[in-house]
């Protein structure tokens, strides 16, 4: 299979730089060239535009930022959508609306294009050791056709329904990771004012029954969440609002949860 991947941050670099060593052909294309600098050593050959990397693959591999970011490669002037050929398949690894996803998977079956949802958990460091989380939403079909490439980079692969569940999954994710920052955080507070530091509570926590991801986070980042705010205060704010939005379109109830996110939304000065 060709594969084509634009978005060279963190993990789509990784990810890039596994899918070379996997052997599979590999374009890229990226809007500052100097983000295509360290494959100069590679195997991959590089595009001028989203159709032309398109027009060289048969599964492309989208690791933009946003939805906007998402709609325009695929679908803008020189979009994806411009060079595929019939039988392709779009893999969406943003993290965005489960409606961005259902409705270029719309636009794509016109072309008999499979579109398919897969946001990634784990960052960088995990997409170059192969351990990365896909959370999977598609057609059987494609999706399976997809798991090779994606086993270069991933472990596991979870693939869980239609188009829109993966980006569903990955903001209850990020929905629960959120929250737990406000309850680690206040936690830590609280053991400083009873006299125990914040590094020692957190280095018994972390070896107890209540240890969690988030925990880590804030010990690694000196006990605050003030590092954490200035690299991923506004993507949690986006992801949140996201999956609040799923929740009362649907009539649901969201629960404590929300509540908690919210708070942490707030310790880092941020607002939904």
């Amino acid at each position: 299979m060709r594969v084509g991947l634009t978005g060279l941050g963190s993990p789509g670099a990784p990810m890039a730089r596994r899918i070379v060593e996997g052997g599979y052909p590999t374009t890229l294309w990226a809007r500052r060239p100097a983000a295509l600098e360290p494959f100069a050593d590679t195997a991959a050959v590089t595009a001028p535009s989203p159709a032309a990397l398109a027009a060289r693959s048969d599964l492309v591999c989208l690791c933009v930022v946003g939805d906007a970011d998402v709609r325009e490669v695929v679908t803008g002037d020189n979009g994806v959508l411009a060079g595929l050929a019939p039988g392709s398949i779009i893999a969406v690894h943003s993290t965005v609306h489960p409606d961005t996803c259902r409705k270029l998977a719309e636009s794509a079956a016109a072309q008999q294009v499979a579109v398919i949802d897969a946001p990634v958990s784990g960052g960088g460091p995990a997409a170059a050791e192969g351990r990365l989380l896909v959370m999977v939403g598609g057609a059987s079909e494609a999706v399976e056709r997809s798991r090779p490439v994606f086993e270069t980079y991933a472990d596991p692969i979870v693939h869980l329904g239609d188009v829109g569940s993966g980006q569903a999954t990955k903001l209850l994710n990020n929905l629960l990771f959120t929250a737990n920052l406000a309850t680690a955080a206040s936690t830590l507070a609280l053991g400083q004012g009873l006299g125990i530091s914040p590094d020692r509570l957190g280095e018994v926590i972390s070896h107890g029954t209540a240890n969690s991801f988030a925990l880590g986070r804030i010990v690694s980042a000196g006990g605050t969440l003030d590092r954490l705010a200035a690299h991923a205060g506004d993507l949690l704010r986006k992801d949140v609002g996201l999956v609040a939005g799923l929740a009362d379109a649907a009539g649901i109830a969201p629960g404590i949860v929300l509540g908690a996110a919210d708070a942490t939304l707030a310790l880092m000065d941020r607002q939904r």
